[in-house]
């Protein structure tokens, strides 16, 4: 606890640190919508695509959809760099699964292939989550949906959740990406905050360092919500930098003109 706000304010823990158990993580309705969606589709043994802007809460919807599924049944398989080149982004994968990779990419994709075909015989079946998507290079979104192929393309053993920014879709959308497109049964995206959503983040986070009572006037939260759009990240930044400059000032409640000042200052860096 070496925040001194965290002191001032009485509070047990920084309210807006990303460090929170998958089960205590806040979703809006809208994004319970798309967990539910998600678990749909992975129960189904169907592929996704899910895009939303910067900040919006793609990877806490990830860590809800990993909450939620049970263990039983399913294997999950997480891969965040997705800026390697198709035979290092199989051998990444390798490793995630806990193979052993091989020399050539030929041995990489059929150890992949055959492990994933041996989940089926032990009805466990495999969700690949691929985070970053956007960033994948083409010959690697050339080859996916050969990895989603098994006996000729009558079994569905794989699910592939590809996750990225918007510029996702449209790489997608283009023509030689079809094969691979027109295989990805559920594509979401995730939506903007409504300002109450907003406010019940704030509140709920406070909630859980041990705060009983509101920090921030509505007046200053209204302000947070169109600083920070639809951002849990920026979200997370700003309140706490108003936490600190009201701490600094002595103040025991976020007032509008911190949050005024805060919001200058956190422009003047952007900039």
């Amino acid at each position: 606890m070496s925040e001194s706000f965290v002191r001032f304010f009485g509070l047990s823990e920084s309210p807006f640190s990303k460090e929170i158990p998958d089960s205590d993580l806040w979703l809006p309705p809208s994004k319970h919508e798309l967990v539910e969606e998600m678990c749909d589709a992975v129960h189904e043994r169907s592929q996704v695509l899910l895009v939303g802007e910067p900040g919006a809460g793609k990877t806490c919807v990830l860590r809800a959809l990993r909450h939620r599924l049970p263990q039983a049944g399913f294997r999950l398989t997480y891969c965040h760099n997705a800026t390697l080149g198709r035979r290092d982004f199989y051998r990444q994968l390798c490793q995630a699964l806990g193979l052993t990779p091989a020399a050539t990419a030929a041995a990489v994709f059929y150890a992949i292939s055959a492990h994933v075909e041996n989940l089926g015989r032990e009805r466990i079946h495999p969700v690949f989550l691929l985070d970053e998507a956007h960033l994948l290079h083409q010959d690697t979104l050339d080859h996916l949906h050969i990895l989603a192929n098994y006996e000729w393309d009558s079994r569905a053993l794989l699910s592939l959740i590809l996750v990225g920014l918007p510029d996702l879709k449209d790489r997608l959308e283009l023509r030689k990406n079809r094969s691979l497109y027109s295989r990805i049964d559920r594509r979401l995206s995730i939506g903007p905050m409504t300002a109450d959503d907003t406010s019940e983040y704030v509140r709920l986070r406070l909630g859980r360092a041990g705060c009983d009572r509101d920090l921030f006037t509505s007046e200053a939260l209204t302000s947070l919500h169109e600083a920070a759009g639809s951002s849990l990240r920026e979200i997370d930044r700003v309140a706490t930098a108003a936490l600190r400059e009201s701490a600094r000032r002595k103040k025991k409640l976020v007032e509008r003109d911190v949050m005024a000042r805060v919001i200058g200052d956190v422009k003047s860096d952007a900039d």
